[in-house]
């Protein structure tokens, strides 16, 4: 590592997202952009440990590694200068780019996306939510199956250029009982591809190698064990389950 490395260097902080529930910062290491959330700065929940948000995005990071689909970016634990806490690649936006939107009932595209619900806005206008039907967006949503994301928001989806999709925002992950809260549930009865079922594959298998250990300081044993029965589940049903439970099927706010 060098002297400029973003993991090793130092993190200037150069600005914050007040949009953000828990504490996030923009900073730069040397010439690069990161996101730098603080332990110290993460809002008590009653359902997920006290300060484990950071841990989670890390092990969500390791996990997108090893399916080999570069759902996540690049994603560590290091200190700052609010304490320890997780930094994260910042991921340009394409402006031209909404992989997730609201659109009329009566204007919803007819080719390459997915209806998801209906609803109405404000003035009682029938509304759509709608997510491309796209390979990038297949292989989130099956990463949000197995991490049990409790909330893959619109806005944690960033579309960067030559079609690649980056999820952020993993702080509610892992947890050992079902909290699945997405609006990727576009192809609800499909089954999984070939590609789909191989990386479940590579992450069932590394979590009796590596990968385990290293979720070991990020995770409790409970939350890993329950990462391998989803795993299990996943690739036995073979097919993109429907919502399940009592719980909300999407985040609120959508986006």
């Amino acid at each position: 590592m060098t002297a400029t490395d973003p993991v090793t260097g130092e993190l200037t902080l150069t600005g914050r997202i007040r949009t953000a529930s828990n504490a996030t910062f923009l900073g730069r290491i040397a010439d690069v952009a990161v996101v730098y959330k603080p332990i110290a700065g993460e809002t008590p929940l009653w359902d997920f440990s006290e300060g484990t948000l950071a841990h989670r995005e890390v092990a969500a990071y390791l996990v997108s590694q090893v399916l080999g689909w570069g759902v996540v970016p690049h994603t560590w634990l290091r200190d700052g200068p609010l304490g320890e806490g997780m930094v994260q690649l910042w991921q340009e936006r394409d402006p031209d780019r909404s992989p997730v939107d609201l659109v009329a009932a009566d204007n919803v595209p007819k080719v390459g996306w997915k209806q998801v619900l209906q609803g109405q806005d404000e003035e009682g206008r029938l509304i759509t939510l709608v997510h491309e039907d796209s390979a990038a967006l297949r292989r989130m949503a099956v990463f949000d199956l197995l991490v049990n994301n409790a909330d893959r928001k619109g806005h944690h989806i960033i579309a960067v250029t030559q079609g690649h999709r980056y999820g952020v925002d993993h702080g509610l992950t892992f947890h050992r009982d079902h909290k699945l809260r997405t609006v990727l549930w576009g192809w609800v009865g499909d089954a999984l591809t070939g590609e789909e079922r191989d990386g479940v594959d590579r992450l069932s298998e590394a979590l009796d190698g590596d990968l385990g250990r290293d979720l070991a300081d990020l995770l409790s044993e409970e939350e890993t064990a329950a990462l391998a029965a989803r795993c299990g589940s996943l690739r036995a049903g073979g097919e993109f389950p429907a919502p399940a439970g009592g719980m909300p099927a999407v985040p609120w706010p959508l986006f």
